[in-house]
């Protein structure tokens, strides 16, 4: 089943079970997924859509950062709830292992020495990771580390 077709049908069940937050974080996907629709003028590919999701959990996480920084857990706690759902329709995340496998032979393959050629070995490493769900700030956050120390 196509990953959209599947959201709307999970919608279509969390406003029949009365699932408030269910209901309201699928609204927010689908809605954004046809906001880049019409941006595109086409229907968008499972892996243009799992970007989009991406996006939407990376927007959230920021979210609970600067919620919790201000002393609104209540507010953290529904964006958290929100990631769990959306992290749902993503493949599992790459482990932080594989992550810095993946950073290694790319600093290996560029031959990078320092934090200059960062954008190149970042490029290098994501391309090693497609497919996956590796978070962008922890492969910013090794990739820093591996050519500084």
């Amino acid at each position: 089943m196509l990953l959209k077709s599947q959201i709307d049908s999970h919608l279509t069940e969390a406003m029949k079970a009365k699932d408030a937050l269910r209901t309201s974080t699928l609204r927010m996907v689908k809605a954004a997924v046809k906001n880049r629709e019409i941006e595109k003028g086409e229907d968008l590919s499972d892996d243009e859509l799992m970007k989009v999701l991406r996006g939407l959990v990376k927007q959230r996480r920021d979210s609970v950062e600067q919620y919790e920084k201000a002393g609104r857990q209540e507010l953290a706690a529904k964006e958290a709830s929100e990631i769990e759902i959306i992290e749902a329709y993503l493949p599992q995340a790459a482990p932080v292992a594989e992550i810095e496998q993946a950073v290694a032979l790319a600093i290996a393959e560029i031959g990078a020495t320092s934090m200059r050629e960062m954008g190149a070995v970042m490029k290098a490493a994501q391309a090693r990771l497609a497919g996956r769900n590796a978070d962008g700030k922890t492969l910013s956050e090794l990739v820093k580390a591996k050519l500084s120390g």
